[in-house]
């Protein structure tokens, strides 16, 4: 049984955990530009590069979910069923996230290109006003993760502060 989580496992989680709120950020900041500011396309080309590199980072985070067994976990059964909710619940929110900015993103048939490097195609539109559903649904899980993610980071200093065990510790990779 492993005791620690894998390094590569660790930069996941905290690539992860740092792109959702720099993600978050920048989508709030998006909304608000106009077509005069300097960043009206500069920005959503970064929000959507970044967005599908997380979306590759997602799909080997839950694939190195299948190879690596957990360490072990710390509470009682309550908590052990909440953290195993809680992190469906965050793969999901990602998951669905990343659909609904693609759903955005293409529904004018544009491929989008990541960091000019190459192009994900466009499967175009689907539904009639697919942009702006897709918008609104994105707009509402963006704020479910952020809420999400937050209760998370509350769960790790509860257990570091209150339980006292290493659940924090292991997330930082420290003894």
């Amino acid at each position: 049984m492993m005791t620690r989580w894998p390094r590569v496992i660790l930069l996941l989680h905290w690539l992860t955990a740092f792109a959702v709120i720099g993600m978050f950020a920048s989508g709030l900041w998006m909304v608000d530009l106009t077509y005069y500011s300097d960043w009206y396309k500069t920005a959503p080309h970064w929000h959507k590069s970044i967005g599908l590199t997380l979306f590759a980072f997602t799909i080997v985070r839950l694939l190195s979910r299948v190879v690596y067994s957990r360490p072990p976990t710390h509470g009682n059964a309550f908590e052990k069923k909440a953290s195993k909710l809680g992190h469906i619940a965050l793969y999901t929110l990602l998951l669905v996230m990343f659909v609904s900015g693609y759903l955005i993103s293409t529904a004018d048939g544009r491929p989008i290109d990541i960091f000019n490097w190459f192009a994900v195609p466009s499967i175009g539109e689907l539904i009639d006003n697919q942009e702006d559903i897709a918008g609104d649904i994105h707009f509402y899980l963006a704020w479910t993760l952020i809420i999400t993610a937050a209760l998370h980071a509350i769960a790790a200093l509860k257990h570091h502060f209150f339980n006292k065990d290493n659940t924090l510790k292991q997330m930082l990779r420290l003894r």
